[in-house]
């Protein structure tokens, strides 16, 4: 079935021939796969053809205030499916037990161990004989029979993982009524009722809705959250509610899904040796041949030599029964020589260190699904490492601020006091910009505090409650007129209040240049407010400019008194005065500098392969001490166009890839795996990055995101 692209001159009613019977009466129109191809291609100008949000309302026999009936789910789920994932299904004990013995080494002891019972019966009888075969055949238990519980034990820790994560719930309307359902009972034409921290449950169109942002990141490794407006409908399965509240239709569910397609293309790839396995089954095979050989060569000069005593005594034609015992012997000789060549300790040695060495990781909170996950780490030779949420902690914060005329560097609770001090002419007004200019909440749970909102909204909101601010008095404090939400078109917010002495204030925070230019004071070290000359422009724009050099991303604060009471509920674009500038970034974990120079110092190269501009991807790495002056940091889109032999040539120098795709990341780790024989690890915490965790010889996956379709897995 083509997508709404490939269809693009046929007339609406035309594929309703594709439906069912059943499917029609029930006032369905619209295919299932066209649906999907609308949301997942972001198609727009399909979505137009078929008469925009309300159109495929009708289409898919739904109505915005009633929502789904309840009488027709099962049709909905025949016609368009069900909102589930295609799993494998869970492996049995025995199925473990197989796997265990496909290995190359322990079928090569088992052909031993039965020709050793054979000869061994038949040289020095029962049950002497089977001494040697019977110890190699323990050993062979004991290495399956470790592999297989090893293993089978992990998969029951991740099932039950994996039953936890599935226990989401959202609100949703049918047959007129507000309902809390479980995500994966969902149908196509559900109405979705979004809220911040929710997850998107299924690919849909945005309806309507107060300032929604959608963190991506899961999918594409961006950073920054997505705006969905009217003109921007399209939500994605697996996303999340950063800010504001909204209503989606559900347009697309489970396999068709862009995360569900994602799960596809993972289930189709197939499992390769590790390194461990290759190294054995190497050694395995070289010294077989070896045993062989002298096994061959020994019994055909112990054979020969006994013919000739045959011939020089004239017996040869003259054969008894001591004469195949003895031949029986040197074939015995020759068994035993390929049965000591074959060192059955050596893999026993092997699966026993192994399962300390998972014991000892599941005490540092790390799960690992298969039991040669834990050499193929000791043997990675690269590593490609995503960098949000990874080698960055995903929670920004304020990291420097520009007030009161000059920079301060704000290092947590071991600055608060001189920040106290050098800021205390502004304190009052600066805290009233962060608390009052804000769509966020401060809450309190179990007697903590925490913070609903944007990962900028949170950095300022904690600044605030740093400086010894009060959320909820200060909010208390004033009554609010308006509130102009932030979007990527005005790239400000705006909120318009009561001022305590009459009148009213605007508060304005945004884009540094954008809400610098409409600046024409600032508050100086006293809390007054001065004029802001050309040069006080000129010194700020380079306060701002260093600050995004050290990829801090820069907001300015303002605010404006206005005491005319003609203009009613109208926030001005001038005439603000400037507060603050501050720089807000996601800070590197700590212990990660010292993570890479261990790498480095034992051989392993490391790569920052992330969604975020180059800029930023430059100044982490180096903070991290991934990029070198040699080292060569590329945007994804240049590698993507680049010719195989380009990618070839280019790929030993690249330290950073930003702004990359997950095609691009599959694509390098790929390439660095078939060309040049490099054992990759990949470490991600996100959906986007589940590509190249399996394409990896070892894929580390990180936080809940990573862990919902790979895991802690080996390839």
């Amino acid at each position: 079935m083509h997508g709404a692209g490939d269809r693009s001159n046929e007339k609406p009613g035309q594929d309703e021939y594709k439906l069912s019977e059943d499917a029609r009466i029930a006032g369905f129109s619209i295919y299932p796969d066209e649906l999907a191809s609308i949301t997942c291609g972001h198609d727009i100008q399909a979505l137009k053809m078929h008469g925009g949000i309300h159109g495929i309302l009708r289409k898919v026999s739904v109505s915005l205030d009633e929502g789904v009936k309840d009488s027709n789910i099962p049709i909905r789920q025949n016609v368009y499916g069900l909102n589930r994932y295609t799993e494998k299904p869970p492996g049995t004990f025995f199925m473990f037990v197989w796997e265990a013995l496909q290995d190359l080494t322990l079928i090569i002891l088992m052909v031993c161990a039965v020709v050793s019972i054979g000869v061994g019966i038949a040289t020095e009888g029962w049950p002497k004989g089977m001494d040697d075969g019977v110890g190699i055949l323990i050993s062979i238990v004991l290495v399956v029979v470790v592999t297989a519980i090893s293993d089978y034990r992990q998969a029951l820790q991740f099932k039950d993982l994996d039953r936890e994560k599935k226990k989401i719930f959202v609100q949703v309307t049918r047959d007129k009524k507000r309902q809390k359902v479980s995500i994966y009972d969902l149908v196509v034409g559900d109405i979705v009722h979004l809220s911040i921290g929710d997850q998107v449950p299924a690919d849909g169109f945005f309806i309507s809705g107060y300032s929604l942002l959608i963190d991506e990141s899961s999918l594409s490794g961006e950073s920054e959250p997505v705006n969905v407006y009217e003109e921007k409908p399209f939500l994605l399965s697996g996303t999340k509610v950063q800010d504001g509240s909204g209503i989606m239709l559900v347009t697309t569910v489970g396999m068709r899904t862009k995360w569900g397609k994602l799960m596809t293309a993972l289930s189709e790839e197939e499992e390769d040796e590790t390194p461990l396995q290759v190294k054995l089954n190497g050694v395995a095979i070289i010294i077989g041949k070896i045993g062989l050989t002298f096994a061959v060569l020994t019994f055909s000069v112990l054979a020969v030599r006994f013919l000739v005593e045959k011939i020089l005594n004239n017996e040869i034609t003259d054969w008894s029964s001591t004469d195949a015992v003895i031949l029986l012997n040197y074939f015995a000789i020759a068994v035993t020589i390929i049965v000591v060549a074959v060192p059955e300790g050596l893999l026993l040695a092997a699966t026993l260190s192994l399962a300390f060495a998972m014991k000892k990781l599941m005490n540092d909170r790390a799960l690992v699904r298969h039991l040669s996950a834990c050499e193929t780490m000791g043997s990675a030779s690269c590593i490609c490492t995503d960098k949000t949420g990874t080698l960055t902690t995903n929670h920004m914060v304020v990291n420097k601020i520009w007030i009161c005329g000059k920079p301060l560097d704000v290092k947590g609770n071991e600055s608060k006091e001189i920040l106290s001090s050098e800021i205390s002419g502004a304190s009052s007004i600066l805290l009233q910009v962060i608390f009052q200019n804000t769509s966020s909440e401060v809450v309190m749970e179990d007697g903590k505090t925490s913070i609903l909102g944007t990962p900028t909204e949170l950095a300022l909101l904690e600044f605030g409650l740093l400086l010894g601010g009060d959320f909820d008095a200060v909010r208390r404090e004033v009554n609010i007129h308006k509130v102009e939400p932030f979007n990527f078109v005005r790239k400000k917010m705006s909120v318009l209040v009561d001022h305590p002495h009459g009148g009213k204030r605007a508060f304005c925070k945004g884009a540094s240049e954008i809400v610098l230019r409409m600046c024409n004071k600032f508050i100086d070290f006293n809390g007054e407010s001065v004029i802001l000359s050309l040069e006080q422009v000129k010194n700020i724009t380079d306060v701002i400019n260093s600050f995004a050099s050290e990829a801090l991303r820069t907001l300015c604060l303002a605010f404006k008194n206005i005491d005319d009471s003609s203009i009613e509920n109208e926030i001005p674009d001038d005439g603000y005065t400037l507060i603050a500038v501050v720089g807000i970034k996601d800070p590197v974990r700590p212990g990660v500098k010292d993570a890479v120079q261990t790498c480095l110092a034992a051989g392993i190269t490391v790569r920052m392969v992330t969604g975020d501009n180059l800029n930023t991807a430059k100044a982490i790495a180096k903070e991290c001490g991934i990029l070198t002056e040699d080292g060569l940091a590329i945007e994804g889109q240049e590698f993507h166009n680049m010719s195989p032999e380009q990618k070839k040539a280019v790929i030993p120098r690249i330290q950073v890839m930003a702004q990359s795709l997950p095609l691009d990341k599959h694509t390098l780790v790929k390439t660095l795996r078939d060309e040049f024989g490099e054992v990759v690890a990949v470490t991600g915490d996100g959906t986007n990055d589940a590509p190249a965790l399996h394409e990896a010889d070892i894929g580390l996956a990180m936080g809940i995101a990573g862990t919902e379709v790979t895991f802690i897995h080996q390839n």
